[in-house]
């Protein structure tokens, strides 16, 4: 198992396109592995934590810097 989150640049990119990647990229990790992704769409805010939520992914952490967005995803079972 990686100690390093993979990381998964969305910045640029708008609705849909950011939820798309992240369910793309978290089917290419084990189980108990993190992803760090980056995204500038305000709307992940609201969409990647109900992806989380939906699909039983643990959202550690999320935040944003300078008018950029990131989030800590733990990938289920």
């Amino acid at each position: 198992m990686s100690t390093e989150p993979t990381q998964l640049d969305t910045r640029g990119l708008m609705c849909p396109e950011p939820v798309m990647l992240l369910h793309n990229a978290v089917r290419d990790i084990a189980a108990g592995e993190c992803l760090e992704v980056l995204a500038t769409d305000p709307s992940t805010q609201r969409d990647i934590p109900r992806f989380c939520s939906f699909l039983g992914h643990e959202l550690m952490e999320q935040g944003e810097r300078g008018g950029e967005f990131w989030y800590l995803i733990r990938k289920g079972a």
